[in-house]
């Protein structure tokens, strides 16, 4: 799947002394739980099953990195710079492809063996390496041969290659062997809890593991839908009007089976607009859900309305999240 660059690599870590891992920076230039999130994390099932290094199921089968996205394209959009996250020598690169969202099987074809799409491979010391995949196309800064430095920009989060949303695959290697950088170790103890990894001390201190998650919400005066969502058409704050619908949506990450995804909207005086509690059938790594109404005879009243999300799991909250508008 990860094809970029790896005649370079393979040919450059053969020839280099093992030594220390490297100590790795945040490589998105966004903030962990709250401008980006951790979609997946590196596959720890050796077998056809897959578990991330809590046990979870925050990866798929064969996952060779981490996956930290953007909310929707929109934040795309407006560029958000992926950075070195060690200083290294730059082995490969590509630029080019267009960033589109994969959904068509012509779409998978299209791009057969450029998977990782536009990015950039990072040699480090003792045959370490990094690889960062699916960057925004004529965002790549560094040319082959350059040398950066640990925090330099490498270019912008994109959505090209084999990606269904906006994100930087990020994969670590010692020699042919991928490591996960929340455990190194290939035993997997199942702990939520970070304690030996290649991460800063900085980055695991605003790391905490939740992969159930909503990412992105808000209000709109008509239908949203999971395309739109996605492609940041109702990103921003929707200008409500008394006599258009009133829709509320969210964009959940990594639901389980049987998790209630939960959205309602209430008007002054608390009052129920609408309501909506979709049960997941069965995993989703992303869900959109959505409640709303279409305005009333003589308008809706004017006042403060505030919509409410959450994913239920059980019965108990594992995310939420609620945000308030008015209509004058």
């Amino acid at each position: 799947m990860r094809a970029i660059l790896a005649g370079v690599f393979y040919a450059c870590w053969a020839a280099v002394a093992q030594a220390a891992p490297p100590s790795l920076s945040w490589p998105v230039d966004c903030v962990l739980g709250q401008s980006c999130f951790i979609q997946q994390f590196v596959d720890h099932d050796p077998g056809k099953g897959a578990a991330d290094f809590a046990c979870g199921g925050a990866t798929y089968d064969g996952h060779k990195g981490t996956d930290i996205r953007l909310p929707t394209a929109a934040e795309m959009r407006k560029g958000v710079q992926v950075l070195a996250a060690a200083s290294g020598r730059v082995v490969g690169l590509r630029d080019g492809m267009a960033d589109h969202r994969l959904q068509t099987a012509k779409d998978r074809a299209a791009i057969a063996g450029r998977e990782c799409g536009n990015g950039v491979g990072l040699m480090h010391e003792g045959g370490w390496r990094t690889q960062y995949c699916h960057m925004k196309r004529g965002s790549i800064r560094p040319k082959k041969g350059d040398w950066v430095k640990q925090g330099t920009p490498l270019g912008e989060v994109g959505l090209s290659g084999n990606t269904q949303f906006p994100h930087v695959h990020l994969s670590v290697y010692q020699g042919k062997e991928i490591v996960d950088p929340f455990q190194p170790e290939k035993v997997n103890n199942c702990s939520e809890k970070v304690t030996e990894s290649l991460w800063e001390p900085a980055v695991l201190a605003r790391f905490s593991y939740q992969p159930s998650k909503i990412v992105a919400l808000g209000f709109a005066t008509k239908s949203v839908d999971f395309s739109g969502v996605m492609d940041g058409e109702f990103a921003g704050k929707a200008v409500l009007s008394a006599d258009k619908p009133l829709v509320a949506y969210g964009l959940g990450i990594n639901l389980k089976k049987g998790d209630v995804f939960r959205i309602s909207i209430t008007g002054p005086m608390g009052k129920l607009v609408q309501s909506n509690s979709p049960k997941m059938p069965r995993n989703k790594a992303q869900w959109i859900s959505f409640a709303g109404k279409k305005a009333p005879s003589g308008g809706w009243p004017k006042g403060a309305y505030e919509m409410h999300v959450s994913i239920l799991r059980s019965g108990i909250p594992v995310s939420e999240i609620s945000n308030k508008t008015f209509i004058n």
